[in-house]
């Protein structure tokens, strides 16, 4: 033993008081460090120890080395003949190994005031700052902080690889009336698995993964991993310039992607040597991630979240995904990612009950308890749930330069009676529907997120009527809550009022005509953006070709129809993976697009590129044209040229650049040739061409076509002086500018 022959003779220490040995034993121990480590006595300097299993603890400080007196139950006390607390080590036998380690109950905390403080009063905006495993020094020693949020447990310990899956050596103390408790365990770094073992109010025990765990195992493991990013950004110049224009003034397209599918096998950086070009190569703007956050059952397509702060190991590590998100933006590609705030799984080592009683969750087991998936809601209420979900969104835009955050299932956070029948919700104070904390939750989040992240844009999947979506936060509204500052709202009524139409045989269209003209009567209420999405695409919904009536040929055309009305639609644009070739078949996560579709080997191949090669063309001459954007949320920015040609199953409109220049968009929604149709234009503009038309050949239609420049003529048509007379192609969309 190094320094045996002079070392410091050990006193006996005075017992362990029996209630404290026996909180300590339990796990219950709300101060272990009040009993553990070193403190000075009237003699000496007393050191405990808690290392259970181990066959001797001894103390090495300035060379010598001190065998600490056994106490039973893993207990190992002396007190050395020291003047004060020296710097030391713990040197562990063990039956197979012995350890000479730092003490962890030699340090003071390693979460300060200002932290404790702003945990408090729900307001710490970078909570995974403070909260979480964080690697660092402290006191000149490097290692690891733990931190949880656990007011109601009685103690907490962690677990770990380092302690072999056993706490009872590592009690944590709880930091006054924060509710947080804290542990600084030297030695411990990136990579190690860690839990935390909480003794819940009613004396039994509950262990959990850490709900700021920055990483995980990858599922079905649940072990929550220490993490520290060494990731160097490359995107300067994206970040820089985000923020520019508005988005409600600018081109966004979106291509939404279910990242373990899209080419199922492929971890985050495999994605990035293959995903941007594809997006790039079809001109969308932005690309949109289904929920990245880690969930325990991939077939809730990440929409039942067990780690809000920890992208899905599944195809990586949190480096990994950054270097995807990197990749996009160098590639002139915007991410945005699905965010789930409304509800939460009840998986008994996640959120659920958390410590012992609820804390995420509402108290109230009725609001609690969300009727369509059998998940919990959160308590909107509570400061610091709030803030967690606060500091949640920001994270996502400060640590992986994420552009924007599409919110899930608003309404069922809007509403108290959100699929309850009468009798089991209760009013709020003022006799109403209406969730006054979620609505308060999202304004502090959307304010939050524009302030502290310029250029991110927020969504909202909202189904209702609820007025102020998309109204900034400081502005009042007719129901007097304010706006809920979202910059961009999904359009439900115009998606489901669209697909309904577009699936009737065109026959029967005449008499839905209304359903697709009915989106412009509410459409400049909010700032939308048009989604056909997943949801859209799955559990027997039919994907989108699929939707159409009649033969192969007409549901194609059909479909490249509609993509080129939506395009021209006010609004911004969504579309699914695998609707950009026409797929047939539903999605399905097990297996993604049928990306055999597009293999030249495959006869009908031609088919579905070619509606590919419309999408790109559509991205292209949609950016090309700032009538089809730039005034998107300006009513001004629109005009009918004919809303009432339902026996023609004709819609024409036109929009406006903010120059005023025009684009004419008319979709032709039945399967015959109309030659000589006449639409009233402004008289302004000499000659018109034709920029798209979604029956060309090379998409596969029948290459009907109007070439060369078309010449209004000074015939009055639809209450405009000049008319234009084109040919109508069977089921197709074409756009004209002036030539």
């Amino acid at each position: 033993m190094p320094g045996a022959a002079d070392a410091p003779e050990v006193r006996q220490a005075a017992p362990l008081p029996d209630e404290d040995r026996a909180r300590l034993l339990a796990g219950a121990h709300h101060d272990p460090h009040a009993v553990l480590g070193a403190r000075p006595v009237p003699g000496g300097v007393l050191f405990r120890v808690l290392r259970p299993h181990a066959r001797e603890v001894a103390v090495v400080t300035r060379g010598r080395c001190a065998v600490l007196r056994p106490e039973g139950d893993g207990l190992f006390a002396g007190v050395l003949p020291l003047r004060a607390v020296p710097a030391y080590e713990l040197r562990v036998a063990y039956p197979d190994a012995t350890l000479t380690v730092r003490d962890p109950y030699g340090f003071l905390p390693a979460l300060g005031a200002p932290d404790l403080r702003l945990l408090g009063e729900g307001r710490h905006e970078q909570l995974w700052q403070a909260l979480g495993a964080r690697v660092l020094t402290h006191q000149g020693v490097t290692g690891t902080r733990f931190t949880v949020w656990a007011p109601n447990a009685r103690g907490v310990r962690i677990l770990g690889d380092f302690n072999r899956w056993d706490g009872t050596a590592f009690p944590m103390r709880s930091l006054g009336a924060s509710g947080v408790w804290e542990l600084f365990l030297p030695g411990v770094g990136a990579g190690e698995l860690y839990k935390f073992e909480i003794a819940r109010p009613d004396g039994s025990h509950t262990v959990r993964a850490d709900p700021m765990a920055r990483r995980t195992e990858c599922p079905p493991a649940n072990a929550s991993v220490v993490d520290v990013s060494h990731h160097e950004w490359r995107d300067g110049a994206w970040m820089a310039a985000r923020g520019a224009r508005p988005p409600h003034a600018a081109p966004f397209s979106v291509y939404e992607v279910h990242l373990p599918s899209w080419r199922p096998g492929l971890t985050y950086r495999q994605l990035a040597a293959q995903l941007p070009a594809y997006v790039q190569d079809l001109g969308f703007t932005h690309v949109e991630f289904m929920p990245p956050a880690e969930h325990p059952f991939g077939g809730s397509w990440g929409y039942q979240v067990t780690g809000y702060y920890a992208p899905t190991a599944r195809m990586g590590t949190p480096d990994d995904f950054r270097y995807l998100v990197d990749a996009l933006h160098r590639a002139g590609i915007g991410v945005l990612i699905d965010w789930v705030p409304a509800h939460f799984p009840r998986d008994d080592w996640a959120l659920a009950d958390f410590d012992g009683r609820p804390l995420y969750e509402h108290p109230d087991p009725a609001r609690a308890a969300h009727p369509d998936w059998g998940t919990l809601e959160f308590d909107y209420g509570r400061a610091e749930v709030r803030n967690f979900l606060v500091a949640n969104a920001v994270y996502w835009c400060e640590e992986f330069h994420i552009d924007g955050l599409r919110v899930d299932a608003v309404a069922s956070m809007l509403y108290l009676d959100y699929s309850r029948p009468e009798g089991a919700w209760t009013p709020n104070a003022h006799g109403g529907r209406e969730n006054p904390d979620a609505v308060a939750f999202l304004q502090e989040m959307n304010a939050t997120v524009h302030r502290r992240c310029p250029g991110v844009v927020t969504v909202a999947e909202e189904s209702t009527a609820w007025d102020g979506v998309t109204r900034a936060t400081h502005e009042p509204g007719a129901g007097g809550l304010g706006g809920l500052g979202f910059a961009l709202k999904w359009n439900m009524g115009w998606m489901h009022d669209s697909l309904r139409y577009v699936a009737k045989e065109p026959v029967h269209r005449r008499y839905h005509h209304g359903e697709m003209t009915f989106s412009m009567v509410y459409a400049y209420s909010e700032n939308y953006l048009l989604p056909i999405s997943h949801d859209e695409v799955v559990h027997g919904k039919r994907s989108l070709v699929s939707k159409m009536p009649g033969d192969w040929w007409q549901r194609r055309a059909t479909h490249r129809a509609y993509l080129g009305h939506m395009w021209a639609h006010p609004g911004k644009q969504l579309l699914f993976m695998g609707q950009e070739f026409a797929q047939g078949a539903e999605w399905a996560e097990r297996h993604g697009p049928d990306w055999w579709l597009l293999d030249p080997s495959y006869a009908a191949e031609p088919d579905h590129r070619g509606v590919r090669d419309l999408v790109r063309d559509l991205n292209r001459a949609y950016g090309a044209a700032p009538a089809l954007w730039e005034r998107d949320t300006d009513p001004a920015g629109f005009a009918w040229v004919d809303a009432d040609a339902a026996e023609d199953n004709v819609f024409a409109f036109l929009r406006f650049a903010a120059d005023g220049s025009p684009l004419l968009s008319v979709t032709h929604y039945s399967p015959v040739v109309r030659p000589g149709y006449r639409l009233g234009v402004p008289d302004a503009v000499a000659a018109w061409r034709e920029v798209l038309n979604t029956d060309a050949a090379r998409y596969g239609g029948g290459g009907v076509e109007n070439p060369g420049a078309l010449t209004p003529e000074p015939v009055p048509a639809h209450g405009r002086e000049a008319s234009l007379t084109v040919t109508l192609p069977p089921l197709a969309t074409l756009w004209l500018r002036p030539a």
